[in-house]
C-alpha cells in the first residue's frame, strides 16, 4: 500500500492510509487475528455476520420500495 505525501501534509497522507486501511478490511484482520479463534466460533462469527448483511439488504430494498419508512 502506498500514498503520496503532498506539501509535507503528513496529517493528510496519514488520514489518507487509514481511510484505504479501513476500506480494505486491515484493522478488522489485525483485530481478528489479535487473539487465537476457535474454528466453531469462526463459523458462529461468519454465519451471523452473514445473517446480518442479508438483513441489511433487505431492510435497504424494502426502504427502496416504500413498504419501510426510512
Amino acid at each position: 500500500m502506498q500514498i503520496i505525501v503532498r506539501d509535507n501534509n503528513i496529517d493528510q497522507a496519514l488520514k489518507a492510509l487509514k481511510k484505504k486501511m479501513q476500506r480494505e478490511g486491515i484493522f478488522r484482520e489485525m483485530k481478528l487475528r489479535g487473539h487465537y479463534e476457535k474454528p466453531s466460533e469462526k463459523r458462529a462469527r461468519e454465519r451471523a455476520e452473514a445473517i446480518r448483511r442479508y438483513r441489511k439488504l433487505q431492510r435497504k430494498r424494502l426502504q427502496r420500495e416504500g413498504v419501510l419508512p426510512r
